[in-house]
């Protein structure tokens, strides 16, 4: 295996190029609508249908040994409050209109709190332990075990006023230009999710009121203490992570995985032999390589298909709270694709 730097790059330089060739040769299926809305009706109803037994079973394997026994007795069980935290983030309201929602579900079953409990259960260690057991079941339901990986950052609005999506840019320019006593209060919340390209669920998640590079650490150690037993087999992650260092640290924790990056216009050669076969692979088998590449896209398609069922804002304010909520995210959309065939 032999590379040179102004091979690299060489074909980054004409990469717009290979890109159109390489979109003329596999052009995009049309979607099927019908077929399309068939098989999300059924997704759908299996998660509803399934979620019930699912948090039966993730409850039941928390044993509580020594509780607190101090203040008034909680009105809701366990359970209750795992489905509650769930329906929260479901219909996508604020803590207060979930509670007057509830006012209304209380009609159909015995449950009527006020908003600050709903809000409270975004930090109760007992509900974030079994959302991280029905986490497990679904991935193990779904026998996720050898994953090619996909992973991508976005961000959440943690305020009304500005839509991340057209703030992030001026957000990192001003960055750059104001020292750390002149930033404001933090208005976004970085997400980071690892995507199974076969299942397209998500296996882990991290989250960051700093940077996307915090959260994307976060998911790394999710990953390395589920107890799943899975194996990171190939990865795509953007430009952004196109540096050594992000390289040598998969291949460090990661035993034989393959990275699938587009080099920056300044990429050298010089560098670990990880980095050298991704180079080589990339300059000497470009078209073989985007293929792979390519399959970020699922990573772009959830982070949209998140955002149109659940919005682009979060009303919690608490960075515990942020992260249940962007929990309960991956969960739903998970168990929407566990029916999936």
């Amino acid at each position: 295996m032999k590379i040179t730097t102004k091979e690299v790059r060489e074909t980054v330089d004409m990469l717009d190029e290979i890109i159109e060739e390489y979109k003329e040769k596999t052009p995009s299926k049309k979607r099927d609508w019908r077929t399309y809305e068939q098989r999300l009706a059924k997704r759908i109803k299996e998660a509803i249908r399934e979620l019930e037994p699912l948090i039966d079973e993730a409850v039941s394997s928390i044993k509580i040994v020594n509780g607190e026994t101090r203040g008034r007795p909680s009105e809701l069980t366990l359970k209750q409050k795992v489905i509650l935290v769930l329906i929260h983030r479901l219909v996508g309201k604020s803590n207060r209109g979930m509670s007057c929602m509830l006012a209304i579900f209380c009609l159909l079953s015995d449950v009527d709190v006020s908003y600050k409990t709903v809000e409270r259960l975004y930090s109760e260690e007992l509900v974030i332990m079994a959302l991280h057991n029905l986490h497990v079941l679904v991935l193990r339901r779904k026998d996720v075990k050898n994953v090619n990986g996909t992973g991508d950052g976005t961000g959440y609005s943690l305020t009304i006023k500005k839509h991340y999506a057209t703030e992030a840019q001026k957000l990192k320019d001003k960055l750059k230009s104001t020292s750390k006593k002149e930033r404001k209060k933090k208005q976004f919340a970085y997400c980071f999710k690892l995507m199974d390209i076969d299942t397209r669920m998500y296996i882990t998640y991290g989250i960051s009121l700093k940077s996307e590079n915090e959260a994307y650490q976060q998911a790394l150690d999710m990953l390395k203490k589920l107890n799943l037993n899975i194996s990171l087999d190939s990865i795509r992650l953007d430009r952004y992570y196109s540096k050594q260092q992000y390289v040598k640290q998969l291949d460090e924790n990661f035993a034989n995985i393959k990275i699938y990056l587009i080099p920056k216009k300044n990429a050298t050669v010089n560098g670990t032999w990880k980095w050298k076969r991704m180079l080589y692979e990339f300059t000497g088998k470009t078209q073989e390589y985007l293929k792979e590449y390519f399959q970020r896209n699922h990573s772009e398609a959830g982070f949209s298909e998140d955002k149109q069922r659940f919005g682009w804002k979060l009303n919690q304010k608490r960075e515990d709270r942020i992260d249940t909520a962007i929990f309960c995210n991956l969960i739903w959309h998970n168990l929407f694709w566990m029916a999936d065939s």
